[in-house]
Parts: C-alpha cells; structure tokens; sequence
C-alpha cells in the first residue's frame, strides 16, 4: 500500500545552514499495517512524513501509494489517497461549524457539489453511530459548535473526519502530543479501534515510547535521517522499553538518544 524506495531529502544545500534531513530511506508498508514511528529530535520522521504527503519533494528516490506513483505529484493531488492528523488539534476542523457539519464536509470531499439539501436524515444516522467509537459523548452534541470542544475532542473528530472516506493511508503526526496523558489515551484507543474496523494502512509519529509499543503490529526506529529498528510480530508484542533503547543503541551505533524521548 505504501513503498518508500531510497528517498533522500536535504534542506539548505550548498549553504552554512544545510542540513541532511532524510538518507536513503526505504520503507514498505502493506495493507492494513498500523506502524508507529519513534526517534529523537531531527531523526527524520516528521520530515518522511511530510515526503509523503507532498508537503515538499525529495531529492532522489520514489514514493508510491496504492500502486500509485505519487513523487512528482504536488501536496492537493495526492490528498484523495491520504487522511493525516496533525499534532495541533486546532488544525482539521472548522471551530464555527457545527460537529455534524464537520463530518459533512468531510463525507463530501473531492464529490461533485450540488443543490440538494444538507445533511440527510441517513447521514445524521451514520455519522451519529461513526461518533459512538470515538466514546466521548459526542453522538448527543452534534449541532454544537467545534470551537466549543476541548483539545481532545477536537483532536478525535479530526481523526474520524480524516478516516471517513477511509483513505489508502493514515498519517498522524504526533496527534496526541499536545493532549493530557488522559485524553492522549482516550484518542489512542479510538485510533486503534478505527484503524482495526477499516482495515486502514498506518503509519503513526510519537515521541512516547510505551505508546510506539503498545500500538500497531509494527515499530520503525529513525536516528540520523535512516531507519536503524525495525520490529515486528512477536518480537514487538514482547519488547519493552529498556529493549527498545538497546537495539537502539547497537544499531544506531551511538547511545545518543533525546532527553525527549527518555522521559517520555
């Protein structure tokens, strides 16, 4: 569903400021596979993400969705076979529009527009059961306007408005970040319950170890712009986080690792 072959990507080439963000990455990912994505600060993930989604070309090497060759395709173009979460959960949503029209708008995206009326009585149903996974009361409040909800709230309707035309790939950046441990838990299991109900290929940021482990069937490991772990199966079912930081350190060969990601 996805393959990642040798992209490279640097910022600033030729200048003081040049930075080599991404080397030789490749990464294949198939259908319905839920991976999370751990490294410290600079490691590279967010910038292989945002390779993905288009948000700024690579250097050399191709990206493929779907069987879909996407490198050349600019960010808008490929945005019909990704959903992505931000780590904002301002972003994704329309504060002045009601929870129901959120959905709408998602419901409808890239379909021809026309004069028919709103939301139908069918599509109040439906959007009122894909609310119920989510199990923060949210089913009962769906005239209420989104910039009334919390972060946490705003954040999960994102995640539903993202999947509900269920695309070929989920990327979420991070998307519990700027959420208390709480709610961060709260949307996880919501996330895993969507992903698992559509079969969705995964690929997720986090800074938090345990949540890399706990979640999806697989567990990348970046340092230095390359992926240096990689564990799946069993062996990520039984891994453990003082594990973790030793195949980390043998295959990065460095015991440089990120306060960040330490004391997460």
């Amino acid at each position: 569903m996805l393959k990642i072959e040798n992209i490279t990507k640097t910022f600033n080439a030729g200048t003081v400021n040049e930075k080599v963000a991404l080397r030789g990455v490749s990464l294949h990912l198939k259908e319905g596979d839920f991976v999370t994505v751990i490294g410290g600060n600079g490691a590279g993930k967010s910038t292989m993400l945002n390779a993905v989604a288009g948000v700024w070309g690579v250097d050399s090497g191709t990206i493929t969705i779907g069987g879909v060759d996407v490198t050349k395709l600019p960010e808008y173009k490929r945005a019909k076979y990704i959903g992505r979460v931000f780590q904002d959960p301002m972003m994704g949503t329309a504060a002045t529009m009601q929870i129901e029209e959120n959905l709408a708008l998602a419901a409808r995206r890239g379909k021809p527009r026309g004069l028919r009326a709103g939301i139908t009585k069918a599509e109040r149903e439906s959007y009122r059961e894909q609310l119920k996974i989510l199990d923060l009361g949210l089913e009962d409040r769906m005239t209420t306007k989104v910039g009334l909800l919390s972060g946490g709230q705003r954040q999960a309707l994102t995640l539903l408005m993202a999947t509900l035309q269920q695309p070929k790939l989920l990327l979420l950046d991070e998307h519990t970040a700027a959420l208390d441990p709480k709610t961060a838990d709260k949307v996880l299991t919501a996330t895993q319950k969507i992903v698992e109900k559509s079969n969705l290929t995964t690929l997720m940021i986090t800074h938090n170890m345990r949540d890399a482990i706990a979640y999806g069937n697989r567990l990348i490991m970046m340092y230095d712009g390359r992926i240096v772990v990689d564990v799946s199966g069993e062996e990520k079912k039984n891994l453990t986080v003082e594990q973790l930081l030793s195949l980390f350190s043998k295959a990065s060969g460095s015991d440089e690792v990120s306060d960040k990601l330490v004391l997460s």
